[in-house]
């Protein structure tokens, strides 16, 4: 390293710790040269030269194929493919040189993001032939091609239409990285790839994959927290849409036609090509598939979706509890869930508390369970190295700590403790290790952990992280930080997440990550990670958390009014108006500003504030419902309009609104002083939130936003639940439930869905849960009739004894109403005695 690299990493180094004590700074610059000296003794290996990392070796010609089973053992020239079949729409493609260190097995390596062996999928029928000068195989929804001359794999739909095809295709080094190249089309589209500060269509940039702490981040800065290898691809106008999930834990990329406008190439440093080619053509298909893979997001406790109030950090005890007081006694604003960050620790150690800032942590947190809140702490992966320290004491006794490649020497690294250990997330004896120790949160009251740090983030310049040759477990297969770094996150998550259920059996779970990897929705939500008081970070969360939810990950939420700066009252008010729709609606701020509740600015914002996070509980029916349906099929709760109106072309880069469930349309205001705001309407009518105005898609238009009105609008044909304002989930019994019914264009019957069960236990998984499908029917617009027909399933009792039924869009009096054939004398369908009516007809004059 020259002097001037040397002396720029040091000023990295200040500035990263700029906010730590002379302790723990002085353990930064301890910790960069002992690297640098560990580097000299560990990390010598022999890096290809530029001429080695530009060639890579291709398959050649195939010499012989057979068939095992439900895979295609393709032999080439210079090495196998291993075509698995695991359902009609989902192939696994390995590729194995001939010189390859896994040699010719049919063994598939373990794999942190597959939830769903080979065994677990139903037989699929396919036939193997050749055919077009190569091999191709054939089910009842896909073509595979593999070229016999090259050894290049084509995947066309069953009327010969190419949806995928190779460049030039797989490619290997003998220092061990693989890629492999595919053709990009000229109207070709991409989405996914995890946490992207991007817009939602990824094309024209290329993408690391290696979780990163970048210490905030700006618009385009590539890789941060949590990234996941899965691509999804949409071209012909819409009609083609596919994913491509590459299972490769190693330090990666996706390059979407950065280095060459035609081409998409993907890989890794190291390991083995595995990637998985998943067939829509509808994006939606593409993520349930892709979710059947690698696990779904768990139905979360009904709480979570409450409002959540968190800093860096609340203390002490008094200024917690003055919290609560103000949310319930003086300004009435609802709220679920407080967090403590990590000053509520002793000394940064993690599973302890500080005496004088919280003295009795068991009672206070009774208290504030006493007045409706949750409590949410946070913990980091480092565990300080002094042998008096009772976790570092039990670690050491335990051997649960990384190692260099000795096996002997303990790796140390600086977080906010100073030089701390770092648990082997990878060995399950360490997780369960972690999981008692959760008990000891637990055993105080602590609802849900908040995993942070878990890249894991070491400190000193931005991508510091544990040096790639640290030894891991890997479940038994021995293995180094290289392939480890990518799921240390998800696993420490996975870890918290098995201590919560099991110190409380009978509840959900609550574990949030900053980092993860594919599949890391079984285990974990998870947070954006440290986000800036900027308007342009506001529109940033969008394609986030689109981008997110496109990649399985549908349980998210930036840090509303953003973390780094201070928020303005406007730029509060305007995001929360934004989080209110997204899953988790969380506030949040760093430590060096002022606070960021719901009344620190004062009035107007208060009022403002207030009346969105209400509509957050009154709208609580609907999005536990979309909650629902996302741990059923994947669909997130936020969604890219593209999802929903693949063949609409204007969807396909639209980031700056989306749908909240099947119903809402939300357009939130992301420029400073802006009083109005383009909205694009798709195919339909759509209905505005506030007022019923309509608009008939597709159409784009510009629409009124004052500062106390979000853009909100209902999808024609819907049937949007409604609850009270409440305080906090399950304040009080449920008497009554709305139901805000919206006709369609007379075309098509529409159907709704309204999910209920116990909102905390696992006992809708027995059958304790309500499903009730609304089909509406309508006569057109503005309808004479309009017709509602109600089917449920489940034998959940969800306790309101009431239904109220508006209809929105029709402006002429009622002329009767008819329950179940039975005329309603009043005519007027509201206070309708719940589970009773299961057709309701109603027409105007």
């Amino acid at each position: 390293m020259d002097k001037r690299k040397l002396i720029e990493k040091i000023r990295v180094i200040i500035k990263g710790t700029r906010n730590l004590g002379l302790k723990t700074l002085w353990d930064s610059f301890t910790y960069f040269f002992r690297r640098l000296w560990y580097h000299a003794k560990f990390g010598r290996r022999r890096r290809p030269n530029r001429r080695e990392r530009r060639r890579y070796l291709s398959p050649g010609r195939v010499t012989d194929y057979t068939r095992q089973g439900r895979s295609v053992i393709v032999t080439c020239a210079n090495g196998t493919y291993h075509l698995t079949v695991l359902a009609p729409d989902l192939i696994r493609v390995r590729f194995l040189p001939e010189d390859s260190p896994t040699g010719q097995s049919a063994a598939i390596p373990f794999s942190y993001a597959v939830a769903r062996p080979d065994e677990a999928w139903p037989a699929c029928e396919f036939c193997v032939a050749e055919a077009h000068a190569g091999i191709e195989i054939r089910t009842a929804r896909l073509i595979c091609r593999i070229d016999a001359a090259t050894g290049r794999i084509a995947f066309l739909d069953l009327a010969g239409n190419v949806v995928s095809q190779d460049e030039t295709g797989v490619g290997w080094q003998p220092s061990g990285a693989v890629r492999c190249r595919k053709q990009i089309r000229p109207d070709e589209y991409f989405y996914g790839l995890g946490e992207r500060t991007s817009t939602l269509d990824l094309r024209g940039h290329t993408y690391k994959m290696w979780n990163t702490d970048p210490f905030t981040y700006q618009p385009g800065q590539d890789p941060v927290h949590l990234c996941i290898p899965v691509l999804l691809g949409l071209h012909s106008q819409g009609r083609q849409g596919y994913g491509i999930f590459l299972d490769n834990t190693f330090r990666g990329r996706f390059d979407l036609g950065a280095a060459a406008p035609s081409v998409l190439s993907f890989g890794a440093e190291d390991g083995e090509l595995r990637y998985y080619f998943i067939y829509g053509p509808a994006l939606t298909t593409v993520v349930e598939r892709y979710t059947a893979l690698t696990g779904r997001t768990q139905l979360p406790p009904l709480w979570m979706l409450g409002y959540h109030q968190s800093r860096w950090s609340y203390q002490p005890e008094a200024r917690v509890r003055k919290l609560a007081n103000d949310f319930r006694e003086v300004y009435h604003v609802p709220c679920d869930a407080i967090y403590l960050d990590i000053h509520y620790m002793d000394g940064y150690r993690c599973f302890t508390w500080d005496p004088r800032r919280f003295p009795d942590p068991a009672r206070k947190i009774a208290d504030l369970h006493g007045q409706g809140f949750k409590f949410i702490v946070i913990l980091d992966p480092g565990i300080r190295a002094d042998p008096d320290y009772w976790v570092c004491k039990q670690g050491l006794a335990e051997d649960v700590f990384c190692t260099y490649p000795d096996g002997k020497t303990l790796f140390t690294g600086p977080v906010w403790p100073g030089n701390c250990y770092f648990p082997d997330f990878t060995n399950p004896r360490v997780r369960a290790w972690w999981a008692d120790l959760c008990t000891s949160l637990t055993g105080v009251g602590v609802d849900g952990i908040w995993n942070d740090m878990n890249e894991p983030a070491i400190f000193g310049p931005r991508d510091t992280t544990m040096p790639v040759f640290i030894r891991h477990d890997l479940e038994g297969r021995d293995g180094n930080h290289a392939e480890a770094h990518n799921v240390y996150g998800m696993q420490m998550a996975r870890a918290t997440a098995e201590g919560l259920q099991k110190a409380r059996p009978e509840a959900r779970p609550v574990s949030i990550t900053r980092a993860g990897w594919a599949g890391v929705q079984r285990h974990a939500l998870s947070w954006t990670g440290d986000n800036l008081a900027t308007w342009e970070h506001l529109w940033l969360s969008m394609p986030m958390l689109m981008n997110l939810g496109l990649s399985g990950l549908a349980h998210t939420g930036p840090d509303i009014g953003g973390y780094a700066g201070f928020a303005t009252g406007e730029l509060f008010t305007r995001w929360l108006q934004m989080g209110v729709f997204l899953p988790l609606c969380r506030a949040h701020t760093f430590a060096h500003g002022p606070d960021q509740e719901p009344w620190s600015w004062g009035e107007p914002y208060l009022s403002i504030n207030r009346r969105y996070i209400e509509l957050r509980y009154r709208l609580l029916p609907y999005l536990y419902t979309a909650f629902w349906q996302c741990a059923q099929t994947g669909t997130p709760v936020v969604r890219p309009l593209v999802l929903a109106f693949q063949d609409d072309v204007e969807t396909h880069t639209l980031d700056d609104q989306f749908m909240c469930g099947d119903a809402l349309l939300v357009a939130p205001v992301y420029e400073e002083g802006a009083t109005s705001r383009s909205v694009y309407f798709p195919a339909g009518v759509w209905y505005d939130f506030w007022d019923d105005r309509q608009y008939h898609g597709p159409v784009r238009v510009e629409v009124d936003a004052p500062l106390e009105r979000l853009p909100l609008f209902v999808r024609g044909g819907s049937v949007v639940p409604l609850g009270p304002v409440m305080q906090y989930t399950g304040e009080r019994t449920v008497d009554t439930l709305r139901l805000r019914v919206y006709p369609g264009d007379g075309q098509h019957a529409v159907e709704s869905q309204l999910y209920e069960d116990d909102g905390h236990t696992w006992a809708f998984r027995e059958g304790n849960y309500r499903l009730t499908r609304f089909t509406l029917h309508s006569s057109g617009l503005p309808p004479t009739r309009l017709e509602l027909e109600r089917q449920v399933e489940g034998g959940y009792s969800a306790g309101y004894r009431h239904l109220e039924i508006a209809a929105h869009g029709v402006e002429k009096p009622l002329h009767q109403v008819i329950i179940d054939g039975r005329l309603l004398h009043d005519a007027h369908p509201d206070h309708l005695p719940a589970g009773l009516f299961e057709h309701l007809q109603i027409a105007w004059e």
